[in-house]
């Protein structure tokens, strides 16, 4: 069985297990899930919907932030980490959407990258939740390590696993592929102890082939 073959058949599994792909983040526009994702970085998806649940019912559009003084925003995010650079960039990355986009979050890399605290891994997220079409593979800590595991990869470089997958993994995958890698790993493929008694995609693991 070929990498390709393997790759189909562990897609099937985790998509049988965990349901269709989607970011852990809950949202209601493509805007909330961009600031979701900015407050994401080292920090759990859980406490960013805690903060998110009650930030939105003050704040949730372009211009509400643009308004905001810095440190009101650190007020409300300041349990997500990294508050004040993330503060910064959200009230910038408002401004951006505004004057450049006319108040909407564009879908687009380029576009996306070019707003305050957006890199591409934070558009390939918002890309792929909302249009299924991201223009790459988002790889965490828990893409990172399953790709190393299962034997896609031999490296620890974000970079450089983003590109080997890229170029084998068909596109059609690029969305699915990290989404259900991170909730496996959240819940079987722990980074201390792999759970692999109880792992559906087990027989694909490079130690059993």
């Amino acid at each position: 069985m070929n990498r390709r073959e393997r790759l189909e058949n562990i897609i099937a599994i985790l998509k049988k297990e965990y349901g269709e792909s989607k970011v852990m983040l809950n949202y209601n526009t493509p805007f909330e899930l961009l600031i979701a994702v900015i407050l994401s970085a080292q920090c759990t998806d859980k406490r960013v919907n805690m903060v998110t649940k009650e930030m939105y019912k003050i704040v949730n559009t372009p211009e509400g932030f643009a308004n905001m003084e810095v440190e009101e925003i650190e007020k409300l995010i300041k349990s997500t980490g990294f508050y004040r650079n993330k503060a910064k960039n959200i009230k910038q990355c408002s401004i951006d959407i505004i004057e450049k986009y006319d108040g909407k979050v564009p879908m687009n890399m380029d576009d996306l990258i070019n707003l305050a605290g957006v890199g591409r891994k934070t558009a390939n997220v918002v890309m792929g939740d909302i249009t299924k079409e991201p223009e790459g593979i988002v790889v965490d800590t828990h893409v990172k390590r399953l790709s190393n595991r299962i034997g896609f990869v031999k490296t620890n470089n974000p970079i450089i696993i983003e590109r080997e997958l890229m170029k084998w993994v068909p596109k059609k995958y690029w969305f699915d592929y990290p989404n259900l890698l991170i909730r496996h790993g959240r819940a079987i493929c722990k980074a201390r102890k792999a759970e692999c008694n109880k792992c559906g995609i087990n027989e694909y693991c490079k130690k059993n082939i």
